[in-house]
């Protein structure tokens, strides 16, 4: 009201439903501040306990940098030093290396080395794991024989050409439908992969006791060189790649200690 002539000016009325609809906006508006401001300004950086993800990431860069840092300064330091030594002609000081006294030195005179039965017996158990086992024994590895491996067929199909060294066919081809999967033939490492003009595609592998298996004429390759496989695992596509085709095949050659064998000796197609 008016001081002066009493007169309403500004006039309102306050109920149970305006009091808690005016409280309720303002708390709402509040808590959309506060979350925006958190949200989307500096002044997050502010609130004790509410880190930075940012400079959390940038710290850690800094201290990796900082390490290599002084990490290449020793280097550094240590190259000058010995580049000084040598211009001054002077031996680099070698580390005192001083002899460990006995007391440090373990004693190993007093161990007793007696088997006992318990020992014996694990050993004739272990030992009789393997008597039977039709896998490739170790006790033949070293004696130049692979008549002990249990090749996987890396592909079924119809032998077309065989096994001729003397007319420089050193494997054989075997006929196979287009886009077939060719499998490896024992475990082993991929030592290469290329392509050529007259096999087209190629991959070979080399497994245990100096056996190298050459897969040819493929459309694709699935390993890259240094990959380990397994027996039966998918390496290449049946492909018509190269001047040497007159169709889709698969020409597989066997290598033992640097000699080619006949694969048919060792597997069926």
């Amino acid at each position: 009201m008016n001081d002066s002539t009493f007169e309403r000016k500004i006039s309102f009325r306050l109920t149970r439903m305006n009091v808690f609809v005016v409280v309720g906006a303002a708390i709402m508006i509040l808590i959309v501040a506060t979350t925006f401001i958190i949200a989307y300004t500096p002044l997050r950086e502010y609130i004790p306990g509410y880190g930075d993800v940012d400079m959390q990431r940038e710290l850690y860069k800094l201290m990796l940098k900082t390490d290599s840092m002084d990490k290449e300064i020793a280097r550094r330091d240590l190259y000058l030093k010995n580049i000084r030594y040598i211009v001054e002609g002077k031996d680099f000081p070698q580390p005192d290396l001083k002899k460990p006294s006995d007391s440090s030195i373990p004693n190993y005179r007093d161990l007793d080395f007696n088997i006992s039965p318990e020992d014996s017996a694990l050993r004739t158990e272990v030992e009789s794991l393997d008597k039977y086992n039709l896998a490739f024994s170790s006790s033949t590895e070293g004696q130049g024989s692979i008549s002990s491996f249990f090749f996987f067929a890396p592909i079924k199909g119809i032998v077309v050409n065989g096994f001729n060294p003397a007319k420089g066919h050193y494997g054989i081809d075997i006929a196979a439908k287009q886009n077939d999967a060719i499998k490896a033939t024992l475990d082993g490492t991929v030592v290469f992969t290329g392509w050529t003009l007259e096999t087209g595609y190629i991959i070979s592998i080399q497994h245990s006791n100096n056996i190298i298996s050459v897969y040819k004429h493929n459309s694709a390759l699935l390993k890259k060189t240094g990959e380990y496989v397994k027996a039966g695992d998918p390496i290449a596509i049946v492909g018509n790649t190269g001047e040497l085709t007159t169709g889709p095949h698969l020409h597989f050659e066997i290598w033992h200690n640097g000699t080619a064998v006949n694969p048919k000796e060792f597997m069926s197609f």
